[in-house]
């Protein structure tokens, strides 16, 4: 069950507050906000288009019918800026508090607001990887051309299909990245989720580390998680609400009491 808001805003402050390790894990909820559309839940993508699109055998299969499926959700990626929750996320790095973000997200939010260490378990979607020659070029380049050339082909060889660089389903998570994210969990002494429905593994087990590891678990998301039950603190709601204001309280659980 959820805590009171304003009970659970507080207890989360006085953990951010005593952080100096913190991970946050962040889901398509916090750049939401952004106008990126969630997966699931009231409102997700996959209520109205099937999962399938996005995944490896559908690409290989037809490419052309996926870039026609994935050119308006391109141009709303690369439209899409950093909300006020991205950014919180950077003044908790900025206050020695908030050690690394690790994302589910291929959005680059993360990285356009300035968090210095992103681990980005499922890719970036602003680029695109040639799957012949592995030539890399800019989302925004290849989004130009759609309209003429469906589906786009790679400028270095050629070669069709030209992929975002972003882990479909049926594609391994990228090694070196879920290694590092693991390695966080483990040494993190609060682990952060925020805007996660926590039901896609691998990416799911970094919470279930760091609490198996002994850091609290404070999970800030619209519904219920599989996790709520290991949490320390719960938090219902949007994440460009809470966000900003669980770094004020944080601030204010650390500032000396003159009185």
């Amino acid at each position: 069950m959820a805590d009171d808001a304003s009970g659970a805003l507080a207890r989360a402050g006085e953990l951010l507050a005593n952080a100096k390790r913190a991970v946050a894990f962040t889901g398509a909820g916090i750049s939401q906000k952004s106008g990126i559309q969630t997966y699931r839940g009231k409102g997700g993508l996959w209520n109205t288009t099937s999962p399938n699109t996005s995944s490896i055998d559908f690409f290989i299969n037809d490419p052309g019918a996926y870039w026609e499926v994935a050119k308006g959700r391109g141009a709303t990626l690369l439209a899409a800026r950093p909300n006020p929750a991205h950014e919180a996320l950077v003044e908790l790095e900025r206050a020695g508090k908030l050690k690394a973000v690790i994302t589910q997200n291929v959005d680059g939010l993360h990285l356009l607001a300035g968090s210095s260490e992103v681990i980005e378990l499922h890719g970036n979607g602003r680029e695109v990887v040639c799957l012949d020659c592995g030539n890399r070029e800019p989302r925004s380049h290849v989004q130009a051309r759609l309209e003429e050339e469906l589906p786009p082909r790679c400028l270095r060889c050629g070669g069709v299909p030209m992929k975002p660089a972003a882990v479909f389903f049926g594609e391994a998570m990228p090694e070196e990245a879920t290694g590092r994210a693991f390695e966080l969990a483990e040494e993190c002494d609060l682990m952060l989720v925020v805007g996660s429905s926590l039901v896609v593994y691998p990416a799911a087990q970094v919470p279930l580390i760091a609490h198996e590891a002994g850091a609290p678990l404070v999970i800030l998301n619209a519904e219920p998680t599989p996790f709520d039950d290991l949490a320390t603190v719960i938090l219902r709601g949007q994440a460009g609400e809470f966000l900003p204001e669980l770094v004020r309280l944080s601030q204010a659980a650390r500032e000396p009491d003159n009185s």
